[in-house]
């Protein structure tokens, strides 16, 4: 037995957890450091170097901090070769609106499912939220809040897979009922994200002058952005064709590995450049917060919160709707994990009803965007710390983007 009750636990270890973001302490080490904590409050002693081992050797764990690894590579090549600048400044001569680019590039390489994805789309917003004069903070919102909008739609979204595989109900039904629940998030991003925002003025060019750069735009677009559709494209391919390749997650680490050989191969950098990135501690900070991520989830997981929470639920009567919302919100804020959030709530809740389409998706995007929001979700501390604004901050934002979703999730339930 640990030293305190499960619970008592958990809040403490998540109070100490916000002082150290509140302190700036290194995301890895804060990450790392707080599932050691809720470990030692919560557990017995003799267990901990058991969950240690069992997540440094989960394949899964071991493919995403390489992944992770990977994407911060790319970003950082990304900048350091420049096409990250042919890819905005194209993007915005084909859009011609620094809002929609903006909000679009995101969504667009949210398509690659990776933890901390978000650091691939931060450059991107960056330049293109500068020249609308946006705070730091809501910078970070726009690039976390966008980039998470395609994954509710995504069909090949493990998290989507996992949720119809436990509730017995087809992807296909559950992603229809999402369809407005997405519009609504992109909506509610846009006015939140640019309310009161001035687009920048376009310049005047004649009919032949905007065809030809257009053309050239698009050219410039599509060389600078053939990395990441690589990489987009090989994890569809190999999700498609290699079974079992997407659950152990190195899909996405093989696929980081092509979209890199590929902007290698357009950039053509000198070793010099091509050696840079690695000199960088970032890298190798933000990848052992992928595994402090996993570490905290596997912790929380073995302090045997969940069974806590059901037999409360249970002898409190509480109304099952009530459940489907509350429930996995909160498992999908407490193990920053959408994945751990579905399944918890699915063992939770099997003996309590019959998932239908409708219970299945509004348990789904309850998980889902209480995953969104939880600060040990990689890409918002990322972003967080890409951007260098405060968490408190983005969360002004962040807070009523979710209640609005949220809301809107259960209007489709009745509605649908």
């Amino acid at each position: 037995m640990g030293l305190l009750n499960p619970s008592v636990a958990l809040v403490v270890s998540f109070c100490f957890l916000g002082v150290m973001f509140y302190r700036r302490v290194n995301l890895g080490v804060t990450l790392n450091a707080t599932a050691l904590l809720l470990a030692l409050l919560s557990l017995d002693w003799q267990t901990i170097p058991t969950i240690v081992y069992e997540t440094t050797a989960d394949p899964l764990t071991i493919a995403v901090v390489l992944a992770t690894f990977g994407i911060m590579l790319l970003s950082r090549l990304y900048k350091e070769t420049k096409v990250i600048n042919d890819m905005s400044e194209s993007a915005s001569g084909i859009i011609n609106n620094s809002k929609i680019v903006a909000s679009l590039l995101p969504a667009v390489i949210g398509f690659l499912p990776v933890a901390g994805g978000a650091l691939m789309s931060a450059p991107l917003v960056d330049s293109q939220t500068e020249k609308l004069g946006l705070k730091p903070e809501k910078k970070a919102y726009v690039n976390v809040w966008f980039r998470h909008t395609i994954f509710p739609v995504y069909p090949i979204s493990q998290v989507l897979i996992i949720t119809a595989a436990l509730t017995g109900v087809a992807v296909p039904l559950i992603i229809a009922r999402q369809i407005p629940i997405v519009a609504v998030m992109v909506a509610v991003g846009y006015l939140i994200g640019f309310w009161k925002v001035s687009s920048v003025e376009k310049r005047e060019s004649s009919n032949s002058k905007k065809s030809s750069n257009l053309d050239s735009d698009l050219k410039r677009f599509l060389i600078a952005f053939s990395p990441i559709l690589a990489t987009i494209v090989v994890v569809i391919g190999l999700d498609a064709t290699v079974l079992g390749l997407a659950n152990l997650g190195f899909d996405v680490f093989i696929a980081t590995l092509i979209g890199l050989l590929v902007l290698i191969v357009i950039s053509k950098p000198s070793l010099h450049v091509l050696a840079k990135p690695l000199r960088s501690l970032d890298i190798y900070w933000i990848s052992l917060a992928a595994y402090g991520a996993f570490l905290l989830r596997n912790v929380t997981i073995a302090t045997g919160f969940s069974d806590i929470f059901k037999t409360f639920a249970i002898s409190g009567g509480i109304d099952i709707l009530v459940l489907l919302m509350v429930v996995p919100a909160v498992l999908g804020f407490v193990t920053a994990s959408p994945s751990g959030g579905v399944a918890i709530s699915v063992s939770i809740l099997a003996g309590m009803l019959t998932f239908s389409p409708k219970t299945a998706a509004l348990l789904y995007i309850s998980a889902f965007l209480g995953y969104v929001i939880v600060p040990t979700h990689l890409c918002l501390a990322f972003t967080v710390k890409y951007f260098k604004c405060s968490l408190s901050k983005v969360y002004k934002y962040m807070i009523p983007s979710f209640l609005i979703s949220l809301a809107t999730a259960l209007v489709v339930y009745f509605l649908l």
